[in-house]
């Protein structure tokens, strides 16, 4: 099978981040994304950004436009919420994210009414009714079809970097897991979910898709659910492994990272210089310590099985790449990496409310809810800091 990779710019960003609908009262999920999706399209379709329905009828997809820098797609972001407030503030729904709902059950959900959400569900069943999970995808412009497969399997290296910093799903149907990202473990039941297969090249991709095809398991490439995937059609490497971020400026820091590392990756390329990978049992075990015990794990870093505290080698790796950043003018994004490990991130803010409030989830999604309206705007955020 022939699969073209589209013509895009180099370490360009598209966003997407799927957003809860719950009631502004109780916090429950509210089935009234049609409702307001309905009365969205009209109003916004010459905007860069789209909005658009997801699997369950209680979430909504923003998407950014083609982003030069990680400022122009966040832009596109809010401009997204503000057009969505016009349509939730009188209806008394509030916007949240995190990669669960504190106590929603999987029962009280309704499916959009979509042959490809109808589809899954009733090849996945009992998994896929499950699937109350909510995520960002981050896309990052490559500029040569044989640089992809390389860049995955470098990104794989620093998937648990990107899974403890956005892991916010500390709890599901209403009990504490013990995990920080039960979203990634959940995520992976689906079939084509999970760590990407280590291929060597575009080809070997090709014949793997051709493979799923043939065997019809996949209709085709956007099926592939692989927490990082090449995205054939955008020209671009899709990084899919986050949690839901709670916040706009933590999306953005999120990234940031992901941009400053497809580019260096793809200088490294450009050099004749070696891309850094691990065996594909230390992926999997990163994996797991990563969506266990978020910022507080350990995790392996290179092929000598060298191990060393996610948040440190984080911080090592930042030092390394500031000045990447800087040049892709993301700088103040990418430094703002710091808050979040510096506060745990969402999972650890979602626990400590839960603690204070003697295990009440309702004021923990009450807590999400006021982080994502109450939350600084990323101007001001960034304004705040000093690069």
């Amino acid at each position: 099978m022939r699969l073209p990779f589209a013509a895009s710019m180099r370490s360009s960003v598209g966003l997407e981040w799927e957003l809860m609908l719950a009631d502004r009262g109780t916090g429950d999920l509210v089935a009234r994304a049609p409702e307001i999706l309905e009365h969205l399209e009209d109003k916004t379709a010459l905007e860069r950004f789209t909005v658009t329905g997801e699997l369950l009828t209680n979430t909504v997809e923003v998407t950014s436009g083609v982003g030069h820098t990680v400022a122009e797609a966040v832009d596109d972001i809010g401009d997204a919420i503000c057009a969505l407030r016009e349509e939730t503030e009188p209806r008394g729904i509030e916007m949240l994210c995190a990669g669960s709902h504190p106590f929603a059950q999987w029962y009280d959900q309704q499916v959009t009414d979509k042959t490809r959400y109808h589809t899954l569900i009733e090849r996945t069943q009992w998994w896929g009714r499950n699937m109350m999970i909510w995520g960002i995808h981050v896309h990052i412009g490559v500029d040569d079809v044989e640089k992809v497969i390389p860049i995955v399997n470098a990104l794989t290296v620093f998937l648990p970097h990107l899974q403890a910093l956005s892991a916010s799903s500390p709890f599901w149907a209403g009990e504490r897991t013990g995990y920080a990202s039960n979203r990634a473990l959940v995520f992976q039941q689906l079939p084509t979910a999970g760590l990407p297969w280590q291929l060597d090249t575009w080809g070997d991709f090709e014949n793997y898709l051709d493979d799923m095809v043939r065997t019809g398991v996949m209709a085709d490439a956007s099926e592939v659910r692989w927490d990082i995937r090449p995205a054939p059609k955008w020209g671009t490497v899709e990084i899919r492994a986050c949690d839901g971020m709670s916040t706009l400026p933590e999306l953005a820091a999120v990234a940031a990272l992901a941009q400053t590392l497809v580019e260096h990756f793809s200088r490294l390329i450009d050099e004749g210089r070696e891309l850094p990978g691990i065996p594909p049992w230390y992926a999997r075990e990163n994996k797991w310590r990563a969506a266990r015990y978020g910022l507080d794990a350990r995790v392996i870093v290179d092929r000598s099985g060298t191990q060393r505290p996610v948040v440190e080698h984080l911080r090592e790796t930042m030092e390394e790449l500031a000045d990447v950043a800087l040049e892709l003018h993301c700088a103040k994004e990418f430094a703002s990496l710091e808050t979040i490990l510096a506060t745990g991130g969402s999972s650890a803010r979602q626990i400590a409310v839960a603690e204070a409030a003697d295990g009440d989830l309702r004021e923990v999604v009450q807590h999400l809810i006021r982080e994502f309206r109450g939350g600084p705007t990323l101007r001001e955020h960034l304004a705040a800091l000093r690069v």
